[in-house]
């Protein structure tokens, strides 16, 4: 019954999308018009998107720091109505080694835990014959401790989700809230194996990088070569955060039946966005009522003195689009880093396609180039080392060995030590970029860099093998994919 209802609320935003996010958007200006935002911009006297486009400018994490900030000082009504207590942390800025997002009540209820009960909602009217409830999830998180600051509480988004679940969903789920807790990875990882090695587990629900050092360690401890061996009523293995097509014939190899499903979705500590919707696709369905107005960038003017923003009732199918969100947490027309493609417009469904940045975020670690930029200079300043160019890739996991970052560096001077510009570089990193950190952490998903150095005018060559010599050509500096990296290496050999 439950089921149904929604079903009947999907079906409302899939036939009327463009409605619906316009009565949303109203809906969150009205709820907001007395805060100090409210007041700022006169959300009271707001009748048009226009208008509402118009008055509020849009703005990245470092034009909302100061706010919330204010807000984690605990004052209230600043840029939503109702008190924030929760704060998600994740991955930093160019400013910041971390960013703390607003989670509110009604992003909690309206968001996060809606679209979980949408995604369990959408497998099953996929597949009738699931036995997903016979068994449990086997989640893992991010999850680290909660720290309480100023009457307000800041952790991992994960962690702030179990936290809130009902007492009920803990019966449903594997690790057990005390383990999903705990703070400590090695020890933690060795807690999940031991407590649901015995469990009927149907469906892992995680991130792919560290699920899979998760599952590996489980194959080790009980000496199986198949997940199936140990528990054999998995169905489906729900998947985000990373891409998903590095990781795709290593869960394969652990999980060999043809008829194994992958579902995949997208959110961030700023809310639930899509969902996979159909078996066996790699679209994902954007979700319209969960409290969230989007508006999108054009990549092609994006960042530059003619970027345009639009709503979504004018995005063209298969073209790129930086994201803008305003939602039922406050943050209003924020810029997420995100972009996306749209693979249809009836429905709304997209692609991931990347980051408005340059980055590597395989392994969740969600390194940008200012990190990079930075741990670079530091380590060029304590090895008295001179640079000239660089780039960076993945080395992707490969059966039961962790991935690493590879990078490929051109020296003016070169450090008398290769070994040790490494390790102040890495530590240098882990110092900037606390997801790097915590990949890095006792070599649990990321090992050490990598690091070659380049012989003379490499990358110059690199660039005029491939005409694209000239100022507006550039070597690309963070890769998610190892295309520049392998060639520059077979030239430099």
């Amino acid at each position: 019954m439950v089921f149904k209802k929604r079903f009947h609320q999907i079906d409302l935003f899939l036939k009327y999308p463009n409605e619906v996010q316009e009565e949303l958007l109203f809906g969150l200006i009205e709820t907001a018009k007395d805060t100090e935002i409210g007041r700022l911009y006169d959300f009271a006297s707001i009748k048009s998107y226009k208008e509402y486009a118009a008055r509020v400018p849009v703005k990245n994490y470092e034009g909302h720091k100061d706010l919330i900030e204010r807000s984690r000082q605990g004052e209230n009504n600043i840029f939503w109505p109702s008190p924030i207590k929760w704060f998600a942390k994740s991955s930093g800025t160019t400013s910041a080694k971390s960013k703390f997002i607003p989670v509110s009540t009604e992003s909690l209820e309206e968001c996060h835990y809606a679209a979980s009960k949408d995604l369990l909602c959408m497998y099953l009217n996929n597949n009738q014959d699931s036995q997903l409830f016979t068994g449990k999830s086997l989640r893992l998180g991010g999850s680290k401790e909660l720290y309480k600051e100023n009457g307000t509480v800041f952790g991992d988004l994960s962690a702030i989700l179990i936290h809130n679940m009902p007492f009920w969903a803990e019966f449903s789920s594997t690790p057990s809230n005390k383990v999903s807790l705990m703070s400590e990875w090695e020890t933690k990882m060795a807690a999940i194996v031991n407590e649901t090695i015995n469990e009927n587990v149907t469906s892992p629900a995680g991130v792919p990088s560290w699920m899979l050092v998760l599952l590996n360690n489980i194959l080790d401890k009980t000496e199986k070569n198949s997940l199936f061996e140990i528990w054999p009523n998995l169905e489906v293995y729900f998947h985000g955060g990373v891409n998903f097509n590095p990781y795709v014939e290593q869960y394969r190899k652990i999980l060999p039946k043809n008829d194994f499903k992958y579902y995949e979705i997208y959110n961030a500590s700023e809310g639930f966005f899509a969902i996979q919707d159909r078996n066996h696709s790699d679209e994902l369905l954007l979700m319209l009522d969960y409290g969230i107005f989007y508006e999108f960038i054009p990549m092609e003017t994006h960042g530059t003195p003619e970027e345009k923003v639009i709503p979504l009732s004018e995005v063209e199918q298969n073209k790129n689009y930086a994201v803008i969100i305003s939602t039922n947490a406050g943050l209003w027309r924020y810029k997420i880093g995100d972009t996306v493609r749209f693979t249809s417009i009836s429905p709304y469904r997209i692609k991931v396609s990347g980051r408005t940045k340059h980055h590597i975020n395989v392994f969740g670690e969600e390194l940008i180039i200012e990190n990079a930029e930075d741990a670079l200079k530091q380590a060029c300043k304590k090895t008295k080392s001179e640079i000239v160019d660089y780039t960076a890739a993945p080395i992707f996991m490969q059966d039961k060995e962790k991935g690493a970052h590879e990078w490929l560096i051109e020296f003016k001077t070169p450090p008398s030590d290769i070994n040790y510009f490494n390790e102040v570089f890495d530590n240098a990193l882990k110092s900037l970029n606390s997801d790097y950190e915590a990949k890095r952490y006792n070599n649990m998903t990321l090992n050490k860099p990598t690091i070659h150095i380049a012989g003379s005018q490499l990358f110059y060559d690199w660039l005029k093998q491939n005409n694209k010599l000239g100022g507006q050509h550039k070597v690309p500096r963070l890769s998610n994919t190892r295309d520049y990296i392998d060639e520059l290496l077979i030239l430099n050999a």
